[in-house]
């Protein structure tokens, strides 16, 4: 007779969810140097995006954590410090310098994936700039894309549509060639990795254990999730495939490392995951997430995985940048609210730095989260902190800003 599945209820298995992504304490701690670097650490990385709707994405994934922590900070512990270095996970992020060993792998699998990708990209040539390109950095120092290429012409595709040596420079940073050691405004600067990485560590002078890689990936993964399936322990870091997850899950199941629970997720339904077999245990010792109201990043850890999300904590949302206007639910940019441990409504706002405010167009609650006074102050006292996180003097409303759920 099969012996039952261990089962964790939903309240749980989303403090568990919370705990791995450092929100289910209060946010307070030392936000620069050492104690920055230990929350990325703990995150395994920060995801990099241009948009700066109210404040960029990596400041506010750092910042609803840490509400002393400012731009500077990251900038500091990136650029001068070199304690984080820019690479690829499923999208661009700054990871901590310690996990720089277990990116050889990355650099083999990028550079093959990208040698043939890009090929059928309409970037004809590009494979021949790259000694020019490695010269050009070798003889003046860190480049940006628009210090190459000078001569060659841009498609018309687009912005992503670069010309041959910015797409040698993006082949040469994921190959591992080139490091980027900064960004002007949100362009990078790229440098020789010998130059920026210690040279034991450099790839060429390291071998690539592909088996060890795999094993640390995997395991660094669910410690950051807490409990996972297969599938989502390859994508946490895009580096392993669907297949080696599969096989590690299998192995590590095989030799007691890990064991199959169930998750009970918001709707009632059971999913089977793979978790430490201490995991309930601990679960025990779990703190209170505070009651505070949070504007969380659209790319917030928490959320990365919309499906995952959804499970857990009955939250249906979409990045709807992409979607034209006329055909968006909510807005452009639209910040996830969390309160405790429920994601209670999202805000449409916007910092506009030209008239020192920050003007809140749209909040709609989740159905069934009823919109108090007592809610109204958390998230006036939240949106004070925000405002000050984007430089901006005052909050603004829109007329008639408090929407009906849909």
């Amino acid at each position: 007779m099969n012996t039952p599945l261990k089962r964790l209820d939903n309240r749980t298995a989303r403090a568990i969810f919370m705990d791995r992504h450092a929100l289910a304490e209060q946010p307070a701690g030392a936000a620069k140097g050492a104690g920055l670097l230990d929350l990325v650490q703990r995150l395994g990385f920060v995801q990099l995006d241009s948009i700066n709707t109210v404040a960029r994405a990596h400041d506010m994934i750092l910042f609803s954590r840490r509400p002393a922590y400012r731009s500077a900070n990251l900038k500091r512990l990136y650029e001068r410090e070199k304690a984080l270095f820019e690479h690829w996970t499923h999208d661009a992020a700054v990871i901590p310098m310690s996990f720089y060993p277990h990116w050889h792998l990355r650099f083999q699998r990028d550079a093959d994936l990208l040698k043939a990708r890009w090929k059928n990209w309409r970037r004809d040539g590009f494979e021949q700039q790259f000694e020019t390109v490695l010269k050009h950095i070798r003889d003046h120092g860190p480049v940006c894309s628009s210090d190459v290429g000078k001569d060659e012409k841009k498609g018309s595709g687009g912005w992503w549509d670069w010309h041959p040596s910015k797409t040698a420079l993006e082949f040469l940073w994921r190959s591992g060639a080139l490091t980027v050691v900064g960004r002007d405004g949100f362009q990078k600067r790229y440098d020789l990795t010998e130059r920026v990485i210690e040279t034991r560590l450099c790839p060429g002078n390291v071998a690539c254990d592909a088996t060890a890689t795999v094993d640390w990936l995997c395991n660094a993964a669910l410690d950051r999730l807490g409990f996972t399936t297969s599938g989502e322990l390859a994508a946490f870091w895009d580096t392993v495939s669907a297949a080696e997850a599969k096989n590690w899950c299998a192995t590590a199941l095989a030799q007691g490392n890990i064991e199959e629970i169930e998750i009970t997720c918001a709707d009632g339904r059971l999913r089977k995951t793979f978790a430490r077999p201490d995991l309930m245990d601990r679960a025990a010792d779990l703190p209170q997430p505070p009651g505070r109201i949070r504007v969380l990043s659209p790319f917030d850890p928490m959320l990365r995985d919309r499906n995952r999300a959804e499970r857990l904590f009955g939250f249906h949302y979409r990045i709807e940048v992409f979607v034209p206007e006329a055909r968006r639910t909510y807005g452009y940019y639209v910040f996830p609210l969390l309160e405790g441990d429920r994601l209670i409504g999202r805000i449409d706002m916007k910092a506009h730095r030209d008239r020192d405010l920050l003007h809140v167009k749209a909040l709609w609650p989740e159905r069934g989260v009823r919109w108090s006074d007592a809610r109204s102050r958390r998230l006036n006292a939240e949106l004070e902190r925000i405002r000050r996180l984007a430089g901006v003097e005052q909050v603004e409303f829109a007329r008639g800003w408090l929407k009906d759920p849909k």
